[in-house]
């Protein structure tokens, strides 16, 4: 593997969290593909830009940058090599042949300067060590001008499945979900800290509107219970409980569930994100 400074998260993600999102990648693009639109209208691609996707993960995103650029590239970088295998594999399947995939970490990937018209991501850019050197190193691989868009969680209390799995603490050890500031999904939680992080790291024009999605997390509440529970924050927590208690959460996962339930029997949880978008200056030089 290429340079790693977030090693933490190259070990997740390359072990059982990784697995887990690449075997369950239509699961996981059911529950977030909602924002795809947002996030690539956001971003203004045209038909001839080349786009780097950051955090790519199984790169349904990175296929749909390709795919509105079909005189252009798309780039999709994410730690994990599970997760780009079903990339690479999606994109031959679907005859996509402008859209490329590479391991790496965007905190200090070596990006030729000045490379990209767009970089954008689907909840890809939450978790680094050290934020404003990332987004530095991600705006010098940008042209001047180019466009920075990106997805990440607004507050906690705001998105469903966050409620659905604190409804469990009286049987397994649910924390606080993450604090703003601190690498986790939550870290971008605050506008204000991505006001600080994104001008730190040299970019302007930065825009920040809330905009909300309802995912499919199942078919019937004991499916996608069960999906909740096997993710990589619902095994951390049920590794830590007994049977009994395990068992306990679960039909109370359950039961939470079924208020969720469409007429059709599935499950759609509100996600409220944060829709970020950011210029490197025209005038700027490879340096932020």
């Amino acid at each position: 593997m290429p340079d790693i400074v977030n090693t933490e998260q190259a070990q997740a993600w390359n072990g059982p969290e990784g697995a887990h999102w690449a075997r369950n990648q239509d699961r996981w693009n059911a529950v977030n593909e909602g924002f795809n639109e947002p996030l690539l209208d956001a971003a203004g691609i045209a038909e001839d830009h080349r786009t780097l996707d950051l955090g790519c993960g199984s790169g349904q995103t990175t296929r749909l940058a390709a795919l509105r650029a079909p005189q252009g590239r798309a780039l999709g970088l994410d730690l994990s090599g599970p997760m780009l295998a079903e990339a690479r594999a999606c994109a031959e399947r679907e005859g996509i042949t402008n859209a490329s995939f590479t391991q790496g970490d965007a905190q200090v990937h070596a990006f030729e300067a000045g490379t990209f018209d767009a970089a954008i991501s689907r909840y890809g850019v939450m978790f680094f060590a050290d934020p404003v050197a990332a987004f530095g190193n991600v705006g010098r691989a940008l042209r001047p001008g180019g466009r920075l868009t990106f997805v990440c969680p607004a507050d906690a209390a705001l998105n469903d499945w966050v409620m659905a799995m604190a409804a469990l603490r009286d049987f397994l050890p649910v924390g606080d979900f993450g604090q703003p500031g601190l690498p986790g999904m939550f870290s971008l939680a605050a506008p204000d800290r991505i006001r600080d992080v994104l001008t730190a790291a040299g970019f302007t024009g930065i825009t920040i509107n809330q905009t909300q999605a309802y995912g499919a997390w199942g078919h019937g509440a004991e499916d996608a219970a069960k999906f909740l529970l096997g993710t990589g924050p619902g095994r951390h927590l049920t590794e830590q409980a007994d049977a009994t208690a395990q068992a306990l959460a679960r039909r109370t996962l359950t039961d939470h569930l079924r208020d969720h339930e469409a007429t059709d029997g599935t499950v759609r949880l509100r996600s409220t994100s944060w829709l970020v978008t950011a210029d490197r200056p025209a005038d700027s030089s490879d340096r932020p």
